[in-house]
């Protein structure tokens, strides 16, 4: 099974990831994120000024097709649920990988935890983020696409505790019918 959880940062998709991670037997946190730095770090400068012109390495072309083969990796070699945080606001990312995903496990569900400015605002100054900082600015942008697209299943974190999210993350799973 895969997991999804996307939304602007600030959202609460690391903490909800960290607490079904301990709820959903034999599964593991897999963050994409990763794959970017990785990229950051090893890819020719001239190459990420050329394909990343935004700065976010998502528009890096190896950033999405890493992200569906590791998960394949990971998958085939430990044999675990994947539990994925991950803040994704373009519809053909969103689309390339939760299609990828699911030609890798049909059972692979995906969430877009939502809340207002203010409570995303406030969720990013309680975790010491600078204000005005990439994840500040990322908001508004995630905000619009997740209104204007489809991104599936949201979920309203505004004023919600964590275990009422990850009840009904479970419970939304239980009630998708099972493709196996």
């Amino acid at each position: 099974m895969i997991i999804m959880i996307n939304g602007a940062f600030g959202v609460g998709k690391t903490t909800i990831a960290s607490e079904l991670v301990k709820d959903i037997e034999n599964s593991m946190i897999f963050d994409s994120e990763e794959i970017g730095f990785m990229l950051r770090n090893i890819l020719p400068q001239q190459t990420i000024q050329l394909e990343a012109k935004t700065g976010d390495f998502q528009d890096l072309e190896l950033w999405k097709e890493l992200t569906v083969q590791v998960a394949h990796s990971l998958l085939v070699k430990y044999k675990k649920n994947l539990i994925v945080p991950m803040t994704i606001r373009k519809p053909e990312y969103f689309l390339y990988i939760k299609d990828g995903f699911s030609k890798l496990d049909s059972q692979t569900y995906h969430f877009c935890l939502t809340a207002s400015k203010e409570t995303i605002y406030g969720r990013l100054r309680h975790r010491g983020e600078e204000e005005g900082n990439w994840c500040f600015q990322q908001t508004d942008k995630c905000l619009t696409a997740f209104n204007e697209y489809n991104f599936g299943e949201y979920i309203d974190t505004d004023h919600v505790a964590i275990p009422s999210v990850i009840a009904e993350i479970k419970n939304r799973i239980q009630a998708f019918p099972k493709m196996r």
